[in-house]
């Protein structure tokens, strides 16, 4: 039995590959770092190392560039939560998710959400790898926020949508800049903060 013809990849298609994969990261930190109202694919281009014009043949304007990057996290974040230990409690995946994306956005690598009248939103909505992605993790977040609720592990009288939400502004959540700037924790100690005002709440106990 003769095996399988793998189809190799060109020299050329790799090159291609590997500089696309180059402008998604640049796109990814300058998105964390400054927003797309305020990146220009001009300091995309600079950051890669390539002409403005080698760029836009990969992507055809600064709404496909952020575009495919928030795909890019999405994919990650659907990678992360599939990754989580079935036999966990669902109170326990939902903190993991959550420390998940400080971490991610202490890092640099989580892009500041697009306005509502930003284009970016526009294109966004007309993307399906981002809507496919966006409703996965809507619907995996949701079912465990309703089975933590259920088990008494979360407030059962908040509305499962307003909990979803508040997961979701953990990913641009400006306390974990003003305690990073403050010098006075480490990362780890300030995810552990925000966890914990999330979770716990501030009431004392």
């Amino acid at each position: 039995m003769s095996s399988p013809v793998v189809a190799r990849v060109s020299f050329k298609e790799q090159m291609l590959r590997a500089r696309e994969e180059a402008i998604v990261k640049a796109v990814i930190r300058l998105l964390a770092e400054k927003g797309f109202e305020a990146m220009t694919v001009d300091e995309v281009a600079a950051e890669v190392g390539i002409a403005k014009a080698s760029l836009y043949k990969h992507f055809p304007s600064k709404e496909d560039l952020a575009a495919a990057a928030m795909v890019r996290v999405l994919r990650r974040a659907q990678d992360f939560l599939r990754s989580l230990p079935a036999g966990d409690a669902p109170l326990d995946k939902l903190r993991a998710a959550a420390r998940w994306t400080l971490a991610l956005q202490l890092a640099g690598e989580m892009p500041s959400l697009p306005g509502q009248g930003s284009s970016l939103r526009s294109t966004l909505m007309s993307c399906q790898p981002y809507l496919d992605g966006l409703l996965e993790v809507r619907e995996q977040l949701g079912g465990w926020i309703e089975a933590a609720q259920a088990s008494g592990a979360l407030n059962p009288r908040l509305p499962a949508v307003a909990v979803l939400y508040t997961l979701y502004a953990r990913a641009c959540d400006p306390v974990l800049e003003f305690l990073k700037a403050g010098g006075r924790h480490s990362d780890a100690e300030i995810v552990e903060l925000v966890l914990s005002t999330c979770f716990e709440g501030l009431n004392a106990r």
